[in-house]
This record gives structure tokens, C-alpha cells and sequence, in this order.
């Protein structure tokens, strides 16, 4: 059956990327899975973030990772209930949230730098190794090479 979003070029290029996109994280959430971690894969560039630049409020922390303050603020909801992140309010303005990530928080990004972010990069790594030419001859690539082996069978070849 033809692919109609392949097949329209550029017309579709945002809903091709999506549909990459929502493949990796899907594939990314077995690798997760595997290893028995309870987070979604979509979740992991808010914790990296706290990781690297400290506690955040929710605003710096939305404009961190280029998504929206709503998006930001319904995670670290979630984030909370599992335990993961803490949210308290800034010394200077109590209308302020200033999210950090918990003991627990800190003990799963530690794991997830140590066991799954490096097999899930090196699978990535693989997946797009010498890609070249135009951007919707290296997307078809990207495609094809997903459809031939998931981002996840990848990923259990990678060593952490």
C-alpha cells in the first residue's frame, strides 16, 4: 500500500517526523520497559534536564525543553505521584514552583545514564550512521531501517 505521508514529500514533512518520532519513543519505551523502569520514555528529557541544570522553575524548565508550560506542568504532576521529582515553592515568590528531582528521582537517573540512555543513543547512533543526501531520502532511510529492525531489537545488540 502506498505511504501517502512518504509520498507527499515535503507537504507532510511535520506528520512524517511525528510518526518517526512517536516510533523512537515507542520503541524506547520497550527498552524501558526491559529494564523495568515504571517512567514513559517522553518523561526522561525533564528528568535529564533537572539533572543537568538543577532545580527549575516550571516556566525555565518548559523553555529548557522547548514545549510548552502546560505540557511541563501536567508531567511533573505525574512526576510527583511517582515519587520522582518534588515540587516546592521559590523563597523569593511563593507563586513560583521550583522543581528538583527526588532521591528517587536522582537514583533513576543515575541508572538510566548507566543502563538505558547509552544502549537507547548507541541504537540511535547505529540507526542513523551514514546517512547522507536529502532530508526526505535520509527520513525513507530512517523508515526503512525502523521497519528491517525496531529501535528496540537495536538497542538489546548495544552494550551500556
Amino acid at each position: 500500500m502506498e505511504d501517502i505521508l512518504r509520498s507527499l514529500g515535503f507537504v507532510c514533512l511535520g506528520s512524517r517526523l511525528k510518526r518517526i518520532g512517536e516510533q523512537l519513543q515507542a520503541d524506547t519505551q520497550r527498552v524501558l520497559d526491559r529494564l523495568d523502569v515504571r517512567i514513559q520514555s517522553s518523561q526522561y528529557p525533564l528528568l535529564a534536564a533537572l539533572d543537568r541544570l538543577g532545580p527549575l522553575p516550571v516556566g525555565e524548565l518548559a523553555q529548557s525543553l522547548g514545549i510548552a508550560q502546560p505540557g511541563v506542568t501536567r508531567s511533573v504532576a505525574l512526576l510527583v505521584e511517582l515519587g520522582v521529582v518534588e515540587v516546592s515553592a521559590s523563597e523569593d515568590d511563593q507563586r513560583r514552583r521550583i522543581v528538583s528531582l527526588s532521591q528517587n528521582g536522582r537514583r533513576l537517573v543515575a541508572e538510566a545514564k548507566r543502563d538505558a540512555w547509552p544502549r537507547i543513543e548507541s541504537a540511535v547512533a547505529e540507526l542513523c550512521a551514514d546517512l547522507s543526501g536529502p532530508l526526505l531520502g535520509q527520513l525513507a532511510a530512517i523508515e526503512d531501517r525502523l521497519a528491517e529492525t525496531s529501535l528496540d531489537r537495536r538497542a538489546e545488540k548495544a552494550t551500556p
